[in-house]
């Protein structure tokens, strides 16, 4: 399986940027994971972000803070998550990037978690609650199973940590695009251009946007100002209501994505 900055770089060879969809692991139950990985990889995406349900998430909003109490409700744990990945790990051809909080991982036990990912066909993780400070362990404890630790970047991160973050971010850099938690959003900042050609100048990887991205415009707009896109509450309640369609236009959206944004 490739690594997650080579299939980002294979996107950008055939005149795509990359799309990143993201499923919150269980939602519906456990027998959801397997097809809906899938379909994913059928329609082209370049990696999958896999969220696992947590009590206490802190970066998501409604649609997938619902989403995550269905699957807790259904008993779904990130031990479980790994395991039903690790069932099927020969069907999957596309870098899977686990997302959760730090809580799971320690309680999981953080050798015993990198062993298991490794198993599933995890090819990165971002932890939201660990800060660039804290997030040495988790690379020296990753690192070594090929694992990257995705870092993410705010709006109002000063142009010097933006370089500390970039530097120490693998995979790719996850830029986010609003203030604020996940969620569909009708507009974006105005300097969002400034942002990003600062940011990219600084990352000596793929720098991809993520939060608020919920059209095929969003997708367009927001892949043209980098390397691609993550799209996560559009994705997950469309598949909570079975309308693979809107899916399937979002992934569309990313294919032949001009360079220059147009905001």
């Amino acid at each position: 399986m490739t690594t997650l900055k080579q299939a980002i770089e294979q996107a950008k060879a055939t005149g795509n940027k990359a799309f990143i969809p993201y499923m919150m692991a269980g939602d519906g139950g456990l027998e959801t994971i397997k097809p809906t990985i899938l379909t994913f990889q059928q329609l082209g995406v370049t990696a999958i972000e896999v969220g696992i349900p947590f009590t206490d998430p802190v970066a998501d909003g409604p649609a997938i803070e619902r989403a995550g109490e269905r699957a807790l409700a259904a008993g779904v744990t990130l031990r479980k998550v790994l395991q039903t990945l690790a069932s099927f790990r020969e069907e999957i051809t596309v870098p899977l990037v686990v997302m959760t909080y730090f809580n799971p991982v320690l309680a999981y036990g953080l050798e015993t978690f990198a062993k298991d990912c490794v198993a599933a066909g995890v090819k990165g993780l971002i932890v939201p609650d660990v800060p660039l400070e804290e997030s040495a362990l988790l690379r020296e404890t990753l690192n070594p199973h090929r694992i990257d630790v995705i870092q993410l970047v705010s709006l109002t991160s000063p142009p010097d940590r933006i370089a500390r973050i970039a530097a120490a971010s693998q995979g790719f850099v996850y830029a986010v695009t609003v203030n604020g938690i996940t969620g569909a959003r009708s507009h974006f900042a105005n300097n969002l251009e400034h942002h990003f050609a600062g940011l990219r100048q600084a990352s000596p990887i793929p720098v991809l946007a993520g939060f608020g991205i919920s059209t095929p415009e969003h997708v367009k707009k927001m892949g043209a100002l980098g390397d691609g896109v993550i799209v996560g509450s559009a994705i997950v309640t469309a598949l909570h209501e079975g309308d693979i369609a809107t899916v399937e236009a979002l992934i569309a959206a990313s294919k032949g994505i001009l360079a220059k944004s147009t905001l």
